[in-house]
């Protein structure tokens, strides 16, 4: 194939306004009145400007370019199809839940650090964090940060690198439960705290907003726990009530029942703080320790459940809660979207008495930025005292 040659053009405008061009000796002639852009087919010949123009449209029709222009015409599709939430809880909701996918995808050490900064007390003996929203305190499966796991990094950014620092965990607090969690600078202060707890010699409170008022206002339920299992379409475990206590087939009073031998005692003291809009704020104290209690007390032995609780609000199913048209309303949700409501339950305050250097020391923790959110579209006051 031969080596192909380019014409002499001539780009003046004054000479093309007037139509002169060269020939293949080099000489002008008199005007040429044919088009620009001509392409001249003289033995392999080919104009600068068709050659541009080849080159062009061999560009346009290259596959990235093409996958390109589709990528753009499907985001702009999904930025049409996909509806912004309109209420102030709607991006709240979608921001808790895209901050808690975060949290479990971000490196163990930016985890850490992240922790590090939720500090809300410390001393030689104890260190308080303000437990985050979606993070378990031991490791799960299908988890990549969880508050053990992060310790050995934690300890070591609060004593400045230093090599040997430790921390261990007091007690758990469940995944989708924030607030107080303790941790100790030494295995003994951590087996110490631990017994305190296992005694029921710790005082928490918890703060929870419920879907119902309960009635009466205040009171203690003591009811057993046991884990029970739900047959059906979706079979699956949960704990549940064991009472000693049934109403007589009479109907005019109760009757005690023999306790189940696997059943746990499980103490609860309540008091309602405030209501609104059918929810009301409880401060919740639990004199026993048992798995899923507040939940378990709130929604089966009050019939008011945790807003949030997707687990416990229906019995016979997992199923996103189901809120009154008047909750849903007030919080700006539609029933499709209570899924992404976060379980409304956080340990404000907790007091431990006879810790190292302590007689008594409490420690408190601010709501989070949900869970205030929530009592305002519910017009549910917060205390003052609290």
């Amino acid at each position: 194939m031969g080596t192909v040659k380019l014409l002499r053009v001539w780009i003046n405008r004054d000479l093309t306004s007037h139509g002169f061009h060269h020939n293949a000796e080099g000489k002008t002639r008199t005007p040429y009145a044919a088009p620009r852009g001509l392409m001249l087919f003289c033995k392999g010949y080919v104009t600068v400007s068709e050659k541009e123009t080849t080159h062009r449209r061999k560009r346009g029709l290259r596959a990235a370019d093409i996958a390109a222009r589709l990528q753009r015409e499907k985001d702009t599709k999904a930025d049409t199809t996909d509806k912004v939430p309109v209420s102030a809880l709607q991006r709240r909701v979608a921001e808790l839940k895209q901050f808690s996918q975060q949290l479990q995808s971000v490196h163990p050490n930016v985890f850490a650090k992240a922790l590090s900064r939720s500090i809300i007390y410390q001393d030689q003996h104890l260190i308080a964090i303000n437990k985050p929203y979606g993070v378990p305190v031991y490791s799960t499966r299908g988890t990549r940060n969880s508050i053990t796991g992060s310790l050995p990094v934690l300890a070591k950014i609060i004593d400045g690198m230093q090599a040997g620092s430790q921390l261990h965990t007091c007690y758990s607090l469940e995944k989708e439960t924030t607030g107080v969690l303790l941790l100790a600078r030494t295995e003994e202060t951590a087996e110490h705290v631990q017994s305190l707890v296992k005694a029921n010699k710790v005082e928490m409170k918890y703060m929870v907003i419920t879907v119902g008022v309960p009635v009466p206002s205040e009171g203690v339920i003591d009811i057993p726990i046991i884990e029970k299992e739900v047959t059906g379409s979706q079979h699956h475990f949960k704990m549940g009530l064991s009472p000693l206590y049934r109403v007589t087939d009479e109907g005019d009073g109760l009757r005690r029942v023999r306790s189940h031998r696997q059943a746990h005692s499980a103490v609860t003291q309540y008091t309602v703080l405030d209501s609104g809009s059918g929810c009301s704020l409880l401060e919740l104290q639990p004199i026993t320790g048992v798995k899923h209690q507040l939940r378990v007390h709130m929604a089966l032995g009050l019939a008011c459940p945790i807003l949030g609780d997707h687990k416990y609000s229906q019995w016979n199913k997992l199923a996103p809660q189901k809120l009154p048209e008047g909750v849903l309303r007030r919080l700006g949700l539609e029933q499709s979207k209570t899924r992404h409501l976060p379980l409304h339950l956080h340990l404000r305050r907790i007091t431990l008495p006879e810790v190292k250097g302590h007689h008594d020391l409490t420690v408190f923790c601010p709501l989070p930025r949900y869970f205030t959110m929530a009592l305002k579209k519910l017009q549910v006051p917060l205390p003052e005292k609290q």
